[in-house]
């Protein structure tokens, strides 16, 4: 790898990311990866309903700019509601407002919202820099999913796709077999991971909670005597009283968005192969054609077979 020359050509070999977030606490922890890594341009954040309602998640997202002093960034509201509709419900772990309940006098204003739909965005951004863009999804896919169905040639112009989302065990989040946001809009992730054909990569949630951090980690990163510490510790505070103690401190966002920061982060990758059912699931992972549709009462589920070697 050649060296940069000059502190311009340190500039050009930023990683470029366009995050998609309905911004929670742990989304709000992996944008705050991205903003502090000097390794890394993040050209617009789009906004997505999920953890909370859209007007909510959008703002979420300026108050995180916000105290880490990035409000320059472009923040784009997008879809308001899965594809085929339905309620919009939340998840509690988020708090009320999705970012722990904690009052923010000083919280930016909603004009600084770009006027600019998400998708639309999306499509601009990246045909302006096409194969040089890393698109980290960490919400329901409903916006990625709009994306590619009004221009088809997008995922060739995208360098890779890192998602935050699914299940490998049929263990969920929400529902007995369904992880949050590949349930909140099944469709959506089933057009994503049917017809994005650039290199993509999943954090499911087994995952996430497997690699879990210890406790010590999380309070010693709290506490630590910054604003951006106690703006953490304050936004937690709430999901704290809801996580289960004994699986340590899982931050699900974070782990899509430190690999798309550093594919050193990633030590090992499981390749699978994909076949769908969209009659009962969202989609099926497996080697096995023999599997009979008809016999799978699931629903708003991944269920994944491993390759063989």
């Amino acid at each position: 790898m050649r060296e940069p020359e000059s502190s311009a050509d340190i500039y050009d070999m930023k990683k470029l990311l366009l995050i998609d977030a309905d911004c929670g606490v742990d989304d709000a922890q992996a944008i705050m990866m991205a903003l502090a890594n000097p390794g890394v341009e993040v050209l617009g954040i789009t906004c997505t309903y999920g953890n909370n309602l859209l007007e909510n998640t959008s703002r979420n997202v300026l108050r995180v700019l916000h105290i880490c002093n990035k409000l320059e960034i472009p923040v784009y509201p997008g879809a308001t509601g899965p594809l085929l509709g339905g309620p919009v419900t939340g998840a509690l772990f988020h708090g009320k407002d999705g970012l722990g309940d904690v009052p923010d006098p000083n919280a930016p204003g909603t004009e600084l919202l770009q006027k600019e739909n998400a998708v639309t965005a999306i499509l601009r951004i990246v045909n302006k820099q096409p194969g040089q863009i890393s698109l980290v999804a960490l919400g329901p896919l409903t916006n990625i999913a709009l994306a590619v169905k009004m221009e088809p040639s997008l995922p060739k112009k995208l360098k890779n796709l890192f998602i935050m989302g699914g299940n490998t065990e049929s263990r969920g989040n929400v529902k007995v077999c369904g992880e949050f946001n590949f349930a909140t809009d099944p469709e959506a992730a089933y057009i994503v991971l049917n017809e994005y054909t650039c290199p993509m990569y999943i954090a499911a949630w087994e995952f996430t909670c497997a690699c879990s951090l210890p406790w010590e980690f999380y309070h010693e990163w709290v506490n630590q005597n910054t604003e951006k510490a106690r703006f953490m510790k304050k936004i937690f505070a709430h999901s704290l009283k809801i996580a289960k103690p004994h699986l340590g401190f899982v931050s699900c966002d974070s782990y899509a968005m430190a690999a798309a920061i550093d594919e050193n982060f990633v030590t090992e990758i499981t390749v699978i192969g994909m076949r769908y059912c969209p009659e009962f699931c969202t989609c099926i992972f497996q080697r096995n054609p023999a599997i009979q549709e008809d016999k799978i009462q699931a629903q708003k589920m991944v269920i994944i077979n491993i390759l063989d070697p």
